[in-house]
């Protein structure tokens, strides 16, 4: 636990290495923090990868209360899932938008067609969004498909792109720089400042990824 300013805290229980079931109990604090002291516009939850950030009012609020109540939460919340929803996003396999497929299934020792089912009939979830408006780190990537990121990112990975980064999947939701690795890509839109609300993804989401067809 950590100060973060006058009005904020930060926990941090991560080991360094992504834990799924760490992120699950976040993802549940996270839910029960917004649904009593969020409700009075008083207090906002951060999300982050193995990490949560409680925001508050000094004033109404005292920072050791608030480290108090959070180590509360940690010892007593029960990890569970905080979403119903499954959204599932079609995709093109292959092709100059998944260029990185190929030499990816040589690497699992997969077919093409192997890596690509693999991938698509795993669910993922939305551990948090973060790192630009819309984008989700989803945890539940087949292990035999993980792969390093590279170690000079392209520069302009465009909107759409289905990519993978280490142990988790995401997709790209707006054309930005990116060192993930590059497996096709869907129409998908995941960030719409004008929408409401304006982004696709919230933590705890389950996600599918449907296959429209492989491009060579």
């Amino acid at each position: 636990m950590s100060a973060a300013g006058a009005g904020a805290v930060l926990l941090d229980p991560g080991t360094g290495i992504f834990d799924a079931a760490t992120q699950m109990r976040l993802l549940a604090m996270a839910k029960q923090i917004e649904d009593t002291l969020g409700t009075q516009g008083t207090a906002e939850v951060v999300l982050g990868v193995n990490n949560l950030l409680f925001i508050f009012n000094p004033l109404d609020l005292h920072p050791e209360e608030a480290s108090a109540e959070l180590l509360r939460l940690w010892d007593t919340v029960e990890a569970r899932p905080v979403s119903e929803r499954v959204i599932e996003l079609p995709v093109i396999y292959g092709g100059a938008a998944g260029e990185d497929l190929v030499a990816m299934s040589i690497d699992a020792g997969l077919t093409v067609s192997g890596y690509v089912r693999r991938h698509s009939e795993a669910t993922y979830t939305v551990a948090c969004v973060g790192s630009m408006p819309g984008f989700a780190y989803m945890t539940g990537l087949p292990p035999e498909l993980a792969a390093p990121r590279r170690s000079v990112p392209r520069m302009n990975v465009e909107r759409g792109t289905v990519i993978v980064g280490g142990a988790q999947a995401g997709v790209m939701p707006c054309t930005a720089p990116s060192g993930w690795r590059l497996l096709g890509r869907t129409d998908a839109c995941l960030f719409d400042a004008k929408a409401s609300p304006v982004c696709l993804f919230e933590p705890g989401d389950r996600v599918r990824f449907v296959v429209k067809g492989i491009q060579a």
